[in-house]
This record gives structure tokens, C-alpha cells and sequence, in this order.
């Protein structure tokens, strides 16, 4: 008989859909194409979603029979399920081989062997070569205290002494792997034929040229990069296409910055122009701008290939870019690189840490207006520490206080020199706010007209919410707070009954009363106008029960879709046309004049609305700028 290896993996946190197991779909194509392995092993992956339980999990892996080998892909948010998954594994074959690779226990054997015991082996570093030769190892006779000529990992020696050998280089031929998609490691499509996941995952290259002290990325921070082949990558965008990959998302650390990009782009472009498929693109893109990488967005802009294009600020303080080791990014100049984008009609949107070393609530909230003046899309992520990052090894020297995650093995961060604890609860609460008002575009508008008009930056309207929530007896505060408790989570999923609870008799409610009082009584009337036009442009949502729309609206069918029409909406002021020009920076009439329109939503409002181009989807526009919008898909 073969013997069993199980290699697992689990997708990000709450998320129903298995992801693309692409990490464990290399350790399996490498094994594969090992002819001992292959004759005398039967390795296969159990690939589960984010929302998967730890007592389902348990019973899966055991159901066909007890696997001679474990081994798990572990990230900070399936740490200790593994773990516990690890000591039932043991409970049924205690002479079994339980192994553990990834970024997040690399290097950590120490602490993985002390807090679970049942875990024979760590990986430190990438594992395609080092799996075939832990097989292999088994298959001699090997035990799990002598793996002493296996370079690359970390053990228990007969002694219980940790072991660790010596280390591995990179793999620098990377076309010496195989491809898990195109050997048909990782499985594509079900029994109908459809894709299988949400996103399709694929590596252009490995490595990362920075050292950012809050990142280890691939392990690989500080190391030259390498690309795969420009004709492997082409089969695969071919397979990927061919089998309907709607999404597909690049495991790549700055996309943009080689010469390769821009070839990977034109292919990808052949092939949707081919199958229709991959519709978007998603990657983390480069840090510094190339000539190369203006031409890649303007061709994507002139093909109409979507993507959020993610620009990683992080900070906008000087000091605290010292300490996060990007001073010396070209990023920084990111104010014209922003303007370019818009002027192309691109919306950028831009990500910043919350709680780095040095960081004031003051500083960050300066450098989040001063984002925000560009864009309303800013994702405020709380500081983590991570496992072998500059920031973990200087804990002292910053002061660090942290606390374990309850549901993940993430070290966040509660006090440091430059912020105390009353700080950062005020700060997750703005997390939370930000994240449903400004980042989703529950409002999008009010931020212009009261930034440029009343002098009131973003971040004192989205604090204001904060305050006046946390203190309003209404029933439907109370229980809006109640559901949107923020917590120094690195999930960002919002509470789903946030968007059932914020309704628009509630936001009617904290505008008069904490906003009105405070703002200039010449421009009330526009600024209610404003915000009454973010109203009328929120989604028409399904009913709790999905016996229907809140709202009796006609439906029409418009540009091959179906919406919801309201129609004949007065308002005193042309809205639409004064917050464009606002957006421009141009100084604009305060006078009536009153405006007529119609206003179109996307019907079957729901789903995920954790991603603000989903949540952008059904957001009400007018007929003309409906039009405008279809005019511009079609050129």
C-alpha cells in the first residue's frame, strides 16, 4: 500500500469560498514529478475556506483512513487551528510525521515546538526542494529526530534539543519548478466545468527588493527578484483564461517594477481578448513608479481591464518612515503619481498602518486628510508584529506592548512609546467607521463639499460619527454599536447586520445633530443637499428575509442589466456637477439652481461588501452618469 501524505490548506479567516491553493499545489507538483514518490506515496491536498470549523476539519482528515503524513501551510490566521488539528492527527498515529511551513513559523521552531508538541518539523524557507527530500526521507527508514542532512529545516533531536539545519538558498532557477497549473496539482474546475475559486492565483516572480520593518514577504525581503518564464506564464494565463478565471490575483511583491510586467500585461490582454477571461487583475503593485509601469496602466485604462490599484503608503510622517525603513521609496512622491491616476481615470486607492513606532494619533490623522483630499478609498490597517520583521526584533527599543490575537497567532499591538492605550481604542474605533463610511461608499460625496467648503477634513467627520454613535440612545445605535465593536483584529470583515442597522433615518439623525450645529449656517442648505444626494445614491437593499426590496421601485433594463429606476428626484442645487468640480479643485457657485434626475441601482443588493468596487456596483447613479459609465466600458 502507498503510504498517505495530506498536504492542507486553509483560506483567509471567515471567507465561505476555498482559496486557490496555489502554496501547497508547488509542494505537490514538485512531489509528483519525483517517479519514488509518485510510485510509492499518494499526496493530495485538502484545501478548505476560511469559515471551515476545527471539528469538521478534524473528522475530514481522518475520514479515509488516518494519513501517514501531515502537512500544513500555516499563516497567522490558521496557526493554532493546525495545531489543534496536529495533537488529533497524533492521538490516532503518534508514530505519524506532523510538518509545518510558511512564513508565519519559519525560523520559530522554538516556539512552534513548545506550544505544540505534536509538530515534528518546521520549514524555514521556501519548500519545493525541501518537500521531495522529507518524503524521500520517510520512504529510507528516516525518523523524525535524525533529519540532520536535509537542509533547511528545524527538528527535535533524540535528545529534545531543537535542530536546525543549515540553511537553504533561494531558488534562483525558477523554471526548475514545476507549475501546480499547468501539471494539474492544483484542480481548476468542478464536474461542471466551472472555475473553482473566487480568484485565480498565480506567481510572475519571487522576492522582494525592501526591507519594510512591519513585512517578511515570501521571506524573501531584501533579495533580488526572480521571474518565471515569459512562456510558462503565457500557458498559464492560456489555461486560466480558458477555463472562465474571472479574477485573477498575482502573488507578486511589486508588479510594475520589472521589464517582464509589461510583457505579462500585453499577454494577459490576448488572452481576455481570447476567452472574455481574466476580466480583472489584482496584485500588490511596485513601490517605485517605472517608465514601464505608467505604460502598463495606460494600456489597461485603454483596454478596459479593471483592478483596484492599491497604493501602500503606509504613513505620510517622516520620522516614522525612518523607523519603517521606506524613506528612501520613491513612493513618497505620491501626491503627483495620485494625480496622474485620476487625470487617467483611475481611482487610486491607498492603505495606511495605524499604531507604527512613532506614529502620534496626530501625525497619522494630518497624513490621513492629507490622503484623503485625493481619494475617499483609504484602507486603515492596525499594526501587526510579525514573525522575523525588523519591528518584532526591536520590541524594546520601540517600547512595544502586544497582545495575541483571540482567534489567530498575530501580535498586535497595544501600547509603544509615542502611543498609549487610550489612543489606540479611539483609533480602532476610527478603523471601524472609516471602513463602512468612506472606504465601502456608504457616503461618498459629503467628504468633498465639507472638506472644501466648510474646512472640515474627513477624518473630523468620520470621529464625529464615532462619538455621536457610542452616545445615542437610539435603539438602532445602541445595537449598531453593539454589532460593530471594534476589535485589533487583522480581519477586516464588517459585521454584515452593520449594513442592515445603518440605515438612513439613522444617518439622517447623527447629521442633524452632530454635524449641523457646527457647520456655517450660509451653506447648510447645499451641504444638506449634499448629503441628502449621498442618500439617495445608497443601495436599494434586500429585505433581512429576501422576500424583496426595502423599497417599492419599478425595475427597468438598461445596458443588458437589470435596476431599480427612482425617478424625478428634485434637488435645489445641480449636486453632481458641483462635487465633480470640487473633485478638480475648482472654485464653485453657492446659488440655487435647481436639478431634475432620475436615479439607477443595481439590483440584488447584497453579497460581499467587504470590497469597496463590490459595494461601488450598486450605489445609485443618475441617468447621466449611468451613460457615461457604459460609454466608457464600451470604447
Amino acid at each position: 500500500m502507498k503510504s498517505r501524505v495530506l498536504l492542507v490548506q486553509q483560506g483567509v479567516w471567515g471567507n465561505s469560498a476555498a482559496s486557490m491553493p496555489l502554496a501547497v499545489g508547488y509542494l505537490k507538483a514538485c512531489a509528483d514529478r519525483d517517479e519514488r514518490i509518485r510510485r510509492r506515496m499518494d499526496v493530495t491536498i485538502r484545501n478548505y475556506p476560511g469559515d471551515a470549523g476545527i471539528n469538521a476539519m478534524g473528522r475530514d482528515l481522518i475520514r479515509d483512513g488516518c494519513p501517514d503524513i501531515l502537512c500544513f501551510s500555516v499563516l497567522g490566521w490558521n496557526y493554532r487551528t493546525f495545531g489543534v488539528l496536529a495533537e488529533t492527527f497524533k492521538q490516532m498515529n503518534p508514530d505519524g510525521w506532523v510538518v509545518f511551513g510558511g512564513n508565519h513559523v519559519a525560523h520559530q521552531a522554538e516556539r512552534v515546538f513548545r506550544m505544540y508538541p505534536q509538530v515534528d518539523v518546521v520549514v524555514n524557507g521556501e519548500g519545493e526542494l525541501v518537500f521531495p527530500e522529507l518524503l524521500n526521507g520517510y520512504l529510507d527508514g528516516a525518523t523524525r529526530t535524525a533529519l540532520h542532512g536535509i537542509r533547511g529545516v528545524s527538528f527535535r533531536g533524540s535528545d529534545g534539543e531543537v535542530v536546525t539545519t543549515e540553511e537553504r538558498e533561494r531558488i534562483t532557477d525558477l523554471e526548475s519548478l514545476p507549475s501546480p497549473i499547468l501539471s494539474g496539482a492544483v484542480p481548476l474546475v468542478d464536474r461542471t466545468g466551472r472555475f473553482l475559486y473566487d480568484y485565480a492565483l498565480m506567481e510572475t516572480n519571487r522576492g522582494c527588493p525592501y526591507k519594510c520593518a512591519f513585512c517578511y514577504w515570501g521571506g524573501a525581503t531584501g533579495q533580488k527578484m526572480r521571474a518565471f518564464s515569459r512562456e510558462r506564464l503565457r500557458e498559464e494565463l492560456e489555461l486560466l483564461g480558458r477555463h472562465g478565471a474571472e479574477t485573477l490575483m498575482l502573488c507578486d511583491s511589486n508588479f510594475g517594477l520589472l521589464r517582464e510586467d509589461e510583457e505579462f500585461l500585453d499577454d494577459l490582454l490576448r488572452v481576455r481578448s481570447k476567452y472574455g477571461f481574466p476580466k480583472r487583475l489584482e496584485t500588490s503593485w511596485a513601490k517605485n513608479k517605472s517608465a514601464g509601469f505608467y505604460r502598463i496602466m495606460d494600456k489597461m485604462k485603454q483596454s478596459g481591464m479593471h483592478s483596484a490599484f492599491i497604493l501602500a503608503l503606509q504613513t505620510m510622517d517622516d520620522s516614522v518612515l525612518d523607523l519603517m525603513r521606506r524613506r528612501n521609496m520613491k513612493l513618497n512622491e505620491w501626491e503627483d503619481l495620485v494625480g496622474w491616476l485620476t487625470d487617467h481615470g483611475i481611482t487610486p486607492y491607498l492603505e495606511l498602518i495605524w499604531g507604527a513606532p512613532g506614529e502620534t494619533v496626530e501625525s497619522f490623522l494630518d497624513g490621513y486628510d492629507r490622503a484623503s483630499r485625493h481619494t475617499p478609498f483609504i484602507a486603515v490597517h492596525p499594526l501587526m508584529i510579525l514573525p522575523n520583521t525588523d519591528y518584532h526584533d526591536k520590541r524594546e527599543q520601540h517600547g512595544l506592548v502586544t497582545v495575541r490575537g483571540e482567534n489567530d497567532d498575530f501580535d498586535y499591538v497595544l501600547t509603544h512609546n509615542t502611543m498609549t492605550l487610550q489612543d489606540n481604542e479611539r483609533m480602532l474605533r476610527f478603523i471601524c467607521w472609516n471602513r463602512v463610511l468612506a472606504r465601502s461608499l456608504w457616503l461618498h460625496n459629503i467628504w468633498v463639499a465639507l472638506r472644501e467648503l466648510a474646512g472640515v477634513p474627513q477624518s473630523a467627520v468620520i470621529l464625529k460619527f464615532s462619538e455621536w454613535v457610542e452616545t445615542c440612545e437610539d435603539p438602532d445605535a445602541r445595537e449598531l454599536t453593539a454589532v460593530a465593536q471594534p476589535a485589533g483584529s487583522a480581519s477586516e470583515n464588517v459585521d454584515p447586520n452593520v449594513w442592515r442597522l445603518l440605515t438612513k433615518r439613522l444617518l439622517q439623525r447623527w447629521w442633524d445633530e452632530a454635524m449641523r450645529p457646527d457647520l456655517p449656517k450660509d451653506l447648510l442648505p447645499l451641504l444638506d443637499e449634499v448629503f441628502l444626494y449621498d442618500l439617495m445614491c445608497q443601495p436599494v437593499r434586500l429585505l433581512p428575509d429576501g422576500s424583496g426590496p426595502e423599497e417599492d421601485l419599478p425595475v427597468t433594463e438598461k445596458y443588458g442589466d437589470r435596476w431599480y429606476l427612482r425617478s424625478d428626484v428634485t434637488f435645489k442645487y445641480p449636486v453632481p456637477e458641483l462635487i465633480s468640480a470640487l473633485r478638480r479643485g475648482e472654485t464653485v457657485r453657492t446659488d440655487p439652481e435647481a436639478l431634475v434626475t432620475s436615479f439607477y441601482y443595481r439590483t440584488e443588493f447584497g453579497g460581499d461588501l467587504q470590497h469597496y468596487f463590490r459595494m461601488d456596483s450598486y450605489r445609485g447613479r443618475t441617468e447621466q452618469q449611468l451613460a457615461t459609465q457604459f460609454a466608457s466600458v464600451s470604447e
